[in-house]
């Protein structure tokens, strides 16, 4: 027997026989763990109670009756759980045949109309008004709809936040079978977040979350065999999740329903989180709108963009961002034109489709040797939208383009000689233009290299290295919206709504998300976990963040283990790790405080000298080290001047007595600095008079 499918079924049988016991455990640690603002918590246990009475109608006429007659008396039995003034009337209704056919299809319609709102609402009146409908959708028993609500009742939406409400609803939803639901518990479990903290019980809910396909718990899979989280490392096991959600997401992109990620570091100075580049400012927003109307065509091109595929934190729209590009086209930004004909050929609300208008706009854009003109007329005659099928005509475009750099048409240029459309198959070339495409960032570039790596094509087989490239088209998913969602949400002082977002995202093995988590629990600002689990949380996540290439992770670490955050006090393991943001990220706060321990012994021998070499090695990489060494260097050089002088000399015997850390305290250090600035202040007050 497979041991993998053997582990499962053990986890299974064992997750059975203690459900009972910890679903009671749970429920009074739920009761502590009620995080909410502004929704009514009465109203949510009326709502819940009802969702769950419904289930449990559903569960004893599923044990009674055959497949012909469950449908009938779930609904009986459903009418039985609902508390209102209409209840004999409303039972009649049940009963009927048709009734009970149009009360799901007024949930599905319901849910579908709460849907169109939320995806085309501009307003945060709107979304709320979208909430209403799946209210009243899951009301009807629309299980879609529960999986909205429930979502929103965990991450906060709008104000919603009500982690208990949240887990009733997924425990509900997840005995109905709901993937989503089993995702969101084993993600719960995984952090101990309303739960208790088992990470055995996630792998269970991810494991079913998976089979049920669940994009997310494939990701999370992926990452824990990928990095061996609670499971034996595995990459093979890791490329299969990896494969599944990539092939998935690289089906959006040639569809072209790509969400570009804009992904915010809490970590930055805080005068410099205000206005991230990921993120434009309103105000600069407001004053780009200005110069575009004044006439600015490079302007009213990046606007025209942002407004195209909705960057920096800005809606997603068509009609805006057609208008800056037909004012920049007449002002002959052949740019502008290529976008124009990019949006007929893919239609939209705005520019409906029509291969003609995008054929006259890439033609334009061509005729004045723009790369993107070029690549869009390679893709008429690579597909033949409203021109004969000519892949000879698509190959010299995409050449001519592709020598100007532009990465999509380096990417169709490596397709063709991958399939082998209108040319031989030449891996070897193919190879070449999907990775000069993929130092561009292009998607679909890395999914067919990471294709490659994979299966051994036209290259030597690495599971690691396709299981690195499939992982970064992964995180191209629309879960990625949460990043600014999270990020929001953290400005605008909502703390736990933030951590929930960031956390998800750290589980599904964003490094960006990992650190941002981490940053937040060690702020201690969040209420949804206990203050003494955050810290040992937070190394967790910043330790999986460094493992990921985050120099200011490996740092923190060190500083866990150097103060004794969340662990034991460990100078020799706090040194190991600034030795390794040292060496291999050139962080100068490592190289700071690797001196500073070389310099007192700390973990590590004395060697004065070497401490002053890293010390200079710090300030030579990092202009803001400057002042901070320079102190740091006038301390070392004043004591090491009074332990060769005085305490080896002379007065030896005298000063043997001295031990500063026991006489003075632990931070003498930093009075003799004090001293040192204090002197200096005077020295040059003097030297002025």
């Amino acid at each position: 027997m497979n041991p993998l499918a053997l582990l499962v079924e053990i986890l299974i049988i064992i997750e059975v026989t203690t459900k009972n016991s910890e679903a009671e455990r749970y429920n009074r640690k739920q009761k502590e763990v009620n995080v909410t603002t502004q929704v009514s918590v009465s109203k949510v246990k009326q709502f819940l109670s009802h969702l769950l009475e419904q289930g449990k109608a559903n569960k004893i006429a599923n044990k009674r009756e055959n497949p012909l007659e469950k449908k009938k008396h779930q609904h009986k039995l459903k009418i039985k759980g609902i508390q209102n003034k209409n209840l004999l009337k409303r039972n009649q209704n049940y009963f009927k045949k048709p009734a009970k056919k149009s009360i799901t299809d007024k949930g599905d319609e319901l849910f579908k109309m709460g849907n169109k709102i939320l995806q085309e609402s501009k307003s945060q009146k709107q979304k709320t008004e979208a909430y209403t409908f799946f209210t009243r959708a899951a009301d009807m028993g629309n299980l879609k709809a529960m999986e909205k609500m429930a979502d929103a009742l965990l991450f906060g939406s709008f104000g919603m936040q009500n982690i208990t409400a949240a887990i009733q609803l997924y425990e509900s939803l997840a005995k109905e079978g709901s993937y989503k639901a089993q995702n969101a518990l084993g993600f719960l479990s995984s952090y101990g977040i309303g739960m208790e903290y088992d990470q055995a019980k996630a792998l269970i809910y991810y494991t079913f979350g998976s089979a049920g396909g669940s994009m997310m718990s494939q990701m999370i899979l992926g990452y824990r065999y990928l990095s061996g989280i609670n499971v034996l490392q595995n990459c093979e096991v890791a490329l299969n999740h990896y494969k599944k959600v990539a092939d998935y997401i690289a089906d959006k992109l040639e569809k072209s329903e790509g969400i570009p990620v804009e992904k915010v570091r809490l970590t930055e100075r805080p005068e410099n989180l205000s206005s991230n580049s990921e993120i434009l400012d309103w105000d600069i927003y407001q004053y780009y709108k200005f110069l575009a109307e004044r006439g600015d065509v490079q302007i009213q091109v990046s606007l025209g963009q942002l407004h195209l595929i909705g960057r920096k934190g800005l809606d997603q729209d068509y009609s805006k961002a057609l208008y800056y590009f037909l004012k920049a086209a007449k002002a002959g930004s052949a740019n502008a034109m290529a976008f124009i004909g990019k949006m007929y050929l893919e239609g939209n609300a705005a520019a409906p489709q029509n291969n003609a208008t995008a054929f006259k706009y890439f033609s334009m854009a061509a005729s004045k040797g723009n790369a993107i003109g070029l690549h869009g007329l390679g893709l008429l005659y690579f597909h033949g939208k409203g021109v004969p099928v000519n892949y000879g005509e698509a190959l010299k475009y995409f050449q001519k383009a592709a020598e100007k750099g532009w990465p999509n048409a380096q990417f169709h240029l490596g397709f063709m000689y991958y399939s082998g459309s209108g040319v031989w198959k030449d891996y070897k070339l193919a190879f070449k233009y999907f990775y000069l495409a993929s130092q561009s960032g292009q998607p679909l570039a890395i999914y067919y290299l990471a294709e490659m790596y994979a299966t051994g094509t036209g290259v030597l087989r690495s599971c690691r290295t396709a299981v690195e490239l499939y992982k970064g088209v992964c995180e191209l998913g629309h879960w990625a919206e949460k990043f600014l969602t999270a990020y929001f949400a953290y400005k605008d002082g909502d703390v736990d709504s933030s951590l929930i977002q960031y956390a998800l995202l750290a589980e599904m093995g964003y490094e960006v998300a990992q650190s941002n988590s981490a940053f937040i629990l060690e702020s201690k600002k969040a209420k949804i976990l206990g203050k003494e689990k955050m810290y040992p949380m937070a190394l967790l996540l910043w330790n999986r963040a460094a493992i990921q290439g985050n120099a200011f992770a490996r740092v923190k670490i060190g500083d866990y283990h150097y103060y004794g955050y969340g662990t034991k006090k460990d100078y020799e393991t706090a040194a190991t790790h600034y030795s390794i943001a040292a060496d291999k990220h050139h962080s100068a706060q490592a190289m700071f405080n690797l001196a500073y321990m070389y310099e007192h012994g700390l973990g590590i021998a004395q060697d004065i000298h070497l401490a002053r070499r890293l010390y200079d090695m710090a300030a030579q990489t990092s202009p803001d080290a400057h002042i901070p060494v320079f102190f740091a260097l006038m301390k070392l050089e004043t004591m090491h001047f009074l332990q060769d002088i005085l305490f080896f000399n002379q007065f030896t015997t005298k000063w043997k007595w001295l031990k500063l850390d026991s006489t003075i305290g632990p931070y003498w250090d930093l009075l003799v600095i004090g001293l040192i600035v204090v002197v200096l202040i005077f020295l040059l007050r003097n030297h002025h008079r």
